[in-house]
């Protein structure tokens, strides 16, 4: 199926979820945030929220500097 994942167009396989995308574009394991849809997704639903043809995901990663 086809996604957006932060603006580019990714093919995933069926029944990819949220935790999967965010291992695609990073192996950060804290302060990473996700939207699907525009909606926030919270960490504790990320292995049970399947993503879907078209959902548009977006992963954000905290960055540190002054």
């Amino acid at each position: 199926m086809k996604v957006t994942i932060n603006g580019d167009a990714r093919e995933v396989p069926d029944g990819t979820t949220v935790a999967q995308a965010v291992r695609i574009l990073t192996g950060a394991t804290s302060g990473v945030a996700v939207a699907l849809n525009d909606e926030v997704v919270t960490r504790g639903t990320w292995d049970s929220t399947r993503l879907r043809d078209s959902d548009r995901v977006e992963v954000l990663t905290a960055v540190q500097g002054g």
